[in-house]
């Protein structure tokens, strides 16, 4: 079983926050690290709370007093503006660069087998959610686990040619 294709897989790499002054500028949350990469991957797909989407290419982004500033082609006031808060900003998975070797973008591990070094399986990658002190990898199978993606305390390999993560974690826990 190979892992399953996200390369056309839509990432939320951001959020729109509202006006910022009067001519249509919104205050840009960004989730890429570090933060001004944002402006790197156009075009944008813009996602609203009712999952209406519409793309969005030409975005200039800087970098105000309280955070990241985006100026968006054709809006150009602040009550067009303010209709676009809380609205996510998507990329395609394939416009991020490679992660460095030993790294990964959660969205690749999504869907990936998890077996133990006993070779129990677990069942598939839900999601990953971090707590400030480290990043947890949630699987769903029989029942949920969630497992501290910690390499290589927990987390022994990830390879994504079979489509499987190999973890350190007592069957009964």
């Amino acid at each position: 079983m190979n892992a399953p294709d996200t390369s056309q897989r839509m990432i939320t790499v951001g959020r729109l926050h509202g006006a910022f002054g009067v001519r249509g500028e919104q205050k840009l949350e960004s989730f890429t690290d570090p933060a001004h990469a944002i402006s790197r991957y156009q075009p944008w797909m813009l996602r609203d709370a009712h999952g209406n989407t519409r793309s969005c290419e030409g975005v200039q982004v800087r970098v105000g007093g309280k955070g990241l500033i985006a100026t968006m082609p054709g809006i150009d006031d602040r009550d067009a503006a303010d209709a676009l808060h809380g609205t996510d900003v998507l990329v395609p998975r394939s416009a991020l660069p490679a992660p460095a070797p030993g790294e990964y973008y959660w969205v690749d591990l999504e869907g990936l087998r998890v077996v133990n070094v006993e070779g129990i399986v677990f069942g598939t990658v839900s999601h990953l959610f971090s707590t400030g002190a480290n990043d947890v990898l949630v699987v769903q199978g029989e029942r949920d686990r969630m497992i501290p993606f910690l390499t290589p305390d927990y987390v022994k390999s990830v390879d994504f040619d079979a489509g499987l993560v190999t973890v350190d974690w007592d069957a009964d826990f």
